[in-house]
């Protein structure tokens, strides 16, 4: 079967394939688009194969939220060069994956990936071909999900790092929603409250404030009181709630929240960061 132009065209519209990649793949599958398709999906899959060991320190990081705003999601999909992440169909690749994960409400990554991303392909499938398609190890790396009566997102210019904030009330100002989200962009908190931060980082703070206060040359037992001195400042600095208002440094955020509305808090945000 003679492959005309148009074919080419055509396949290369439906996968962002190569033209000379979906010449070939169409003769190889006798002009049949279907077969054609999984022949670039088995290029795919050796190409991603063959980069199985390389780093995809690179990438888009997007969130987005329910027109409700009661759940929002944030991920991070990966790529190897900062030139593919610049890419513009790669940008839309990861918002098309955005869009059916508002969509469809997967809880996890794995059931995001076992959706499908059109009529001929899961998403899981598609990064598969589109490591074939661009050459580079692609993945999506992270997934994360809130939902609370007010979610906001916050995608930071440059795609490098997103974020997605609930709040304890529906009737959340939006500029003060978007202050708390970007708060949470800026100083990375690693807790909403102390009461989040798990015993492991707890435990940590507390060796380093003991070995701190020992190279100081402060008396063997004096060391754990000292270290819980120190436990309260890393409080303040590393929970959201309570951490100076980057706006206003008068100000907690749990302070700012209750100004804007009585008893109003954060109880979950989530942060992906490429690197």
């Amino acid at each position: 079967m003679a492959i005309t132009a148009a074919d080419v065209n055509k396949l290369r519209q439906m996968t962002g394939a190569g033209m000379m990649d979906c010449k070939k793949a169409l003769t190889e599958a006798d002009g049949d688009f279907e077969k054609a398709i999984d022949e670039l999906r088995k290029k795919g899959q050796k190409v991603a194969a063959n980069r199985s060991d390389r780093d995809a320190k690179e990438g888009l990081v997007v969130a987005g939220v329910t027109a409700d705003n009661k759940r929002g999601v944030v991920f991070a999909v990966n790529c190897e060069t900062d030139f593919v992440a610049k890419n513009a169909d790669f940008g839309k690749f990861v918002n098309n994956i955005l869009d059916i994960a508002i969509a469809k409400n997967p809880k996890t990554a794995d059931e995001l990936k076992a959706m499908a991303y059109d009529n001929n392909i899961t998403i899981a499938d598609k990064l598969i071909e589109q490591t074939g398609v661009i050459g580079e190890k692609i993945e999506l790396s992270k997934y994360e999900v809130i939902e609370a009566p007010f979610v906001i997102a916050y995608n930071h210019p440059g795609n490098q790092l997103a974020n997605i904030v609930g709040f304890t009330s529906a009737a959340v100002n939006a500029d003060v929603a978007k202050d708390v989200a970007m708060q949470v962009a800026a100083m990375a908190p690693v807790a909403v409250d102390k009461d989040g931060v798990d015993a492991d980082t707890l435990q940590r703070e507390i060796e380093v404030g003991k070995e701190q206060a020992r190279q100081e040359g402060k008396p063997e037992e004096m060391l754990e009181k000292i270290a819980m001195g120190k436990l309260n400042k890393f409080y303040k600095e590393s929970t959201l709630l309570n951490q100076e208002f980057i706006k206003d440094n008068k100000k907690t955020i749990a302070q700012y929240l209750n100004e804007s509305e009585k008893g109003l808090s954060v109880n979950a945000f989530k942060r992906i960061a490429l690197g």
